[in-house]
C-alpha cells in the first residue's frame, strides 16, 4: 500500500476585531457640559443674584441663534420630502393622522391636569382675597389673549408674503408655504429636479450650522438658568412648592405612563427613547424653551429610522398642535387659581374650562408666553374666576415652563415615531439599533 497523502487544511486568520470605542467622558458630552453649566448657574444665581440677572442675554442669544435657522430647516425638509413622495395623497393622510393623534393625546393631557387638580387640591389653604392681587401684572397677557381669537389664529397661518413668513419666523406660515412649494415641485416633475437637489443640499448645510451652534448650548444654558435663579430666587418657590411639586410629578408620570404605553404599543421603550434624546431634554430644561431642540430633534428622528418627509411634516406641526405639557399646566393651573381664591367650581364650569382650553391651547401658539396667555384666555370665559389670580403664578411661571417645554418636546418625538409606525415609514432595525 502506498503512503496516504495528508494535508492540513489552510489556516484562516481571523481579522482582528476593532478595538472597543472609548466611552466619551461625561464632561466632554454635550448634555454633560449643559448639566455642568446649569449647576454652576444655580450656584452663581443663588450667591450673586444681581450679577446673575445680567447673564440673561447669554440664554436669549443662544435661543435666537437656533431660531434664526429653524424656518430654513423646516422649509427645506418639508419641500424635499413632499417633492420626493410618489403619491401626494400620502401627504394628506400623514397630516390627518398626525393631527388626530395630537388632538387625542393633548385632550388626554388636559383631562389629566384637571383630574390631578381635583385630587391634589394644590391651591387649598391659600385663602387669597382677589382684591389684594396685582391685576396690572396680568394686563399684558390678558391683552394678548383678547387679540388672538381662533379666527385670528386661522387667518394668521396665511402670511402676507412668502418672505414675510420667514421674516417673522412663524412656523405654521413657513409650513404652509413649504407644503405648497413641495406640491408644486412634485407636480412639475423632472424639470424641477435640480431645485429639489439644491434644497436637499441646503438642508445638510443648515444642519451643519446647527451642529456648530449647539456647541454654545452650555453657555446658553448657564445664562438662562442664572437669570432664572437670580431673578426669582429659590426662596420664591416656597409658598407655591406644592403646586410645583404636583405639576413636576404629574409631568413625569404622564411621560412614563401615558407616553410609555403609547411607545410600548408602537414597539419601543420610552426609557431608551428618553436616553436617546437626553441632550435635547437637558437643553430644553435649562432654557425653558422647546425651540432650541427642534432642529436636532428632527435630525435624531431621521437617524432613528423615520422617513425624512414624515419628520418634516409631523415635528413642526406638532410644535403648534401637540402641546401636551402646556395642556397639563392649563387645567391644573386654572383649578389652582380657583382653589387659592376659595371659589368653588361646578362640574359644568370645569367642563367649560376643559372645552375652552382645547381651543385656546392651540390659539395662543407662536406667541411669547403662549401657555400663560392661553390660560388667561381660558379663565376669561369663566367670570367667577378672577383673572387677577394669575398674578400668583407669574413668579414661578419660568420654573413651570421648564417641564411644560420638556413634555411638549418629548411628546412630539413620540408622536413622530408613532405616526411613522402607522404609515410604515419606520425602519424597525434602525430604531432598535439606535435605542439600544
Amino acid at each position: 500500500m502506498g503512503d496516504t497523502l495528508t494535508t492540513n487544511p489552510p489556516q484562516i486568520l481571523a481579522e482582528p476585531s476593532p478595538p472597543p470605542k472609548k466611552k466619551t467622558p461625561f464632561y466632554l458630552t454635550l448634555w454633560g457640559q449643559v448639566l455642568i453649566g446649569v449647576a454652576l448657574a444655580i450656584i452663581y444665581g443663588y450667591f450673586k443674584p444681581a450679577s446673575a440677572i445680567k447673564m440673561k442675554p447669554l440664554g436669549d442669544g443662544f435661543i435666537r441663534l437656533i431660531t434664526m435657522v429653524i424656518t430654513v430647516i423646516i422649509f427645506c425638509t418639508v419641500v424635499t420630502g413632499i417633492a420626493g413622495m410618489e403619491n401626494l395623497k400620502k401627504v394628506g393622510r400623514i397630516g390627518g393622522k398626525a393631527l388626530l393623534y395630537f388632538e387625542i393625546v393633548s385632550t388626554l393631557a388636559l383631562f389629566t391636569g384637571m383630574l390631578v387638580g381635583n385630587i391634589a387640591h394644590p391651591g387649598s389653604g391659600f385663602n387669597v382675597n382677589p382684591a389684594t392681587l396685582d391685576a396690572k401684572s396680568v394686563a399684558d397677557y390678558a391683552g394678548a389673549a383678547k387679540q388672538q381669537s381662533v379666527t385670528d389664529f386661522l387667518m394668521n397661518i396665511i402670511p402676507t408674503t412668502m418672505v414675510d413668513a420667514f421674516a417673522k419666523g412663524n412656523i405654521l406660515q413657513v409650513l404652509l408655504v413649504a407644503i405648497l412649494f413641495g406640491f408644486a415641485l412634485s407636480m412639475v416633475g423632472p424639470k424641477c429636479k435640480p431645485v429639489v437637489e439644491l434644497f436637499d443640499a441646503m438642508t445638510h448645510a443648515v444642519f451643519g450650522v446647527i451642529n456648530i451652534l449647539m456647541k454654545l448650548a452650555p453657555i446658553g444654558a448657564f445664562g438662562a438658568m442664572a437669570f432664572t435663579v437670580g431673578r426669582y430666587g429659590i426662596a420664591s418657590l416656597g409658598p407655591l412648592a406644592k403646586l410645583i411639586a404636583v405639576f413636576y410629578i404629574t409631568c413625569t408620570l404622564f411621560v412614563l405612563v401615558v407616553f410609555g404605553l403609547i411607545a410600548w404599543a408602537a414597539g419601543f421603550n420610552i426609557i431608551k427613547f428618553l436616553s436617546y434624546i437626553k441632550e435635547e431634554i437637558v437643553v430644553v430644561l435649562a432654557t425653558s424653551s422647546s425651540d432650541p431642540a427642534l432642529p436636532t430633534l428632527m435630525e435624531k428622528m431621521e437617524k432613528l429610522g423615520c422617513s425624512k418627509s414624515l419628520v418634516g411634516l409631523v415635528v413642526p406641526t406638532g410644535y403648534t398642535f401637540n402641546t401636551d405639557g402646556s395642556s397639563l399646566y392649563m387645567t391644573m393651573a386654572a383649578l389652582f387659581v380657583a382653589q387659592a381664591t376659595n371659589i368653588h367650581l361646578t362640574v359644568g364650569q370645569q367642563l367649560t374650562i376643559f372645552a375652552v382650553a382645547v381651543l385656546t391651547s392651540k390659539g395662543a401658539s407662536g406667541v411669547t408666553g403662549a401657555a400663560f396667555i392661553a390660560l388667561v384666555a381660558t379663565l376669561m370665559v369663566i367670570p367667577t374666576i378672577p383673572v387677577a389670580g394669575m398674578a400668583l403664578l407669574i413668579g414661578i411661571d419660568r420654573f413651570m415652563s421648564m417641564f411644560r417645554a420638556v413634555v411638549n418636546m418629548i411628546g412630539n418625538g413620540v408622536a413622530t415615531v408613532v405616526v411613522a409606525r402607522w404609515e410604515h415609514e419606520l425602519d424597525k432595525e434602525t430604531l432598535q439599533k439606535n435605542l439600544a
